[in-house]
């Protein structure tokens, strides 16, 4: 892993030198677009759209369109004067209960390395957050960007989670908000039930990116001749039910599920087998 950050934790009076890793990554299989007739690589350029020219990314500047049309450019230094005081801090405002926070604020996620000889500050903050349920509120900037964050511990580590503004979350104005709905007893049982009966540790088999794992194995064998076999028929369409019959086929379902008596898991398709090239059977030594 590459740092993206170097800076300091500011604890109090006390001082913890860092770097930040880039915690998570996704994955995925890499396509890119070609040409269906001969297989070219179709790229993009940059033209500007007054004369038409291409324009080397060196000649690119950042800028503000106005409502009128107008364009303001920004310099690199129109951007180095801007208020930064946290560029190398960051400042903890305030410690938070750890679950206090919103998810649908948490943004990027950064394991914290301490970068000074002594690493015991480092482990006296992430203890005194584990012992305590608390996450520390901070202010971070990242790429010429000021963020809040939250820094948590995860086992023997500090992770740093970036957390967009609060104006930056959008507020849902569905009409169904403000309906009248008209919850039975028996329903919210039911419900209830069904999400007692599915609480626990999720089965790891589970926690698989079916969709990637296909499309490699379609790539490779694309790439090596070799004919894939049809993808399993979609489901039927499940019949019309009311809902407390929906709820109580649900719970039978979950309970079966967690007995071991379940429908059986959705095979993956095996791999194709590569191809064998023949090789010379080595000759026998003579014996003596």
């Amino acid at each position: 892993m590459r740092s993206i950050w170097n800076g300091a934790i500011s604890f109090g009076l006390v001082s913890i030198p860092i770097q930040l890793f880039a915690a998570t990554e996704e994955r995925g299989v890499p396509l890119h677009q070609f040409h269906a007739d001969d297989g070219g690589r179709i790229r993009y350029k940059r033209i500007c759209e007054l004369d038409g020219d291409e324009v080397n990314y060196g000649d690119i500047a950042k800028g503000y369109e106005l409502p009128d049309g107008r364009v303001v450019v920004l310099t690199e230094q129109d951007f180095s004067a801007l208020p930064l005081s946290s560029s190398r801090t960051i400042d903890v405002l305030s410690f938070v209960d750890a679950g206090s926070i919103d998810p649908i604020q948490i943004s990027r996620s950064y394991f914290c390395e301490p970068t000074n000889l002594d690493p015991k500050p480092y482990h006296l903050l992430r203890s005194a957050l584990e012992r305590t349920g608390k996450a520390a509120l901070v202010k971070v900037a990242l790429r010429q960007r000021e963020s809040l964050a939250l820094i948590r511990p995860r086992g023997w580590v500090l992770v740093l989670q970036l957390l967009l503004w609060p104006d930056e979350v959008r507020e849902p104005k569905f009409p169904f908000v403000t309906d009248e709905v008209v919850l039975r007893p028996r329903e919210m049982q039911m419900a209830e039930s069904y999400v007692e009966t599915l609480t626990g540790d999720v089965d790891e088999s589970a926690m698989v990116d079916r969709y990637r794992l296909a499309l490699e194995e379609l790539v490779e064998a694309k790439a090596a001749g070799l004919p894939m076999e049809p993808p399993p028929a979609p489901a039927e369409p499940a019949e019309a039910l009311d809902l407390m019959e929906a709820l109580r086929r649900s719970v039978e379902q979950a309970q079966r599920s967690k007995s071991g008596g379940g429908p059986p898991a959705q095979r993956t398709r095996r791999k194709p087998a590569a191809k064998k090239t023949p090789t010379k059977k080595a000759a026998a030594k003579p014996t003596r």
